[in-house]
């Protein structure tokens, strides 16, 4: 699969199991990175079901001019920041919480199996927002640093200069772990 772009095609062309692939291949790494902008592993989700809904019914056109996974994740930061922009409106503070809590639980015995993964996620989580998106992008899904920026909304420039921040908070974290850099 050249990256999504053919099942994508496929879908178009009247072939469901092209949505079928799209959506196994790219909904774990999508809920994870959704869920640095709504804080919330559930939203998160319901913002990868959004995102996938919205190729199915309004089929956008993909231009070509990124990487499909590119503009996929583009279309999903972009519904991420709706339903933060709803929840805001419309907050009740003591559910989420409750909510964010049990998904974090998940999420560790779901994704992190190894102690040193948690020690990782644990450490990405007390990062700035920006930070733990552009490692995310960058080591976890293997962006570019110019794909991150595209799907960021900045400039290359911007997100190398997050990147060297990011690692050095990274390294500060772990370091308070007791955990080396180099170990991880």
């Amino acid at each position: 699969m050249d990256n999504g772009e053919s099942s994508y095609r496929r879908f178009l062309a009247g072939d469901d199991g092209g949505m079928v692939e799209l959506i196994r291949v790219y909904k774990d790494g999508l809920i994870i990175y959704l869920s640095s902008y709504t804080d919330n592993l559930a939203s998160a989700e319901d913002c990868v079901q959004d995102t996938f809904i919205r190729l199915a019914v309004k089929k956008p056109h993909f231009s070509g001019r990124s990487t499909f996974k590119t503009w996929l994740y583009t279309i999903g930061r972009n519904i991420a920041i709706d339903h933060a922009r709803k929840r805001n409106r419309h907050r009740n503070a003591g559910q989420e919480e409750l909510e964010a809590v049990a998904d974090v639980s998940d999420l560790e015995s779901g994704y992190l199996v190894t102690e040193r993964r948690v020690t990782l996620y644990r450490a990405l989580e007390r990062l700035k927002k920006e930070y733990r998106q552009a490692l995310y992008l960058t080591y976890f899904e293997e962006f570019s640093a110019t794909e991150a920026a595209d799907v960021m909304g900045k400039s290359r420039r911007q997100v190398e200069n997050l990147l060297y921040n990011a690692r050095k908070a990274l390294r500060s974290e772990l370091e308070k772990e007791g955990f080396s850099y180099d170990d991880i």
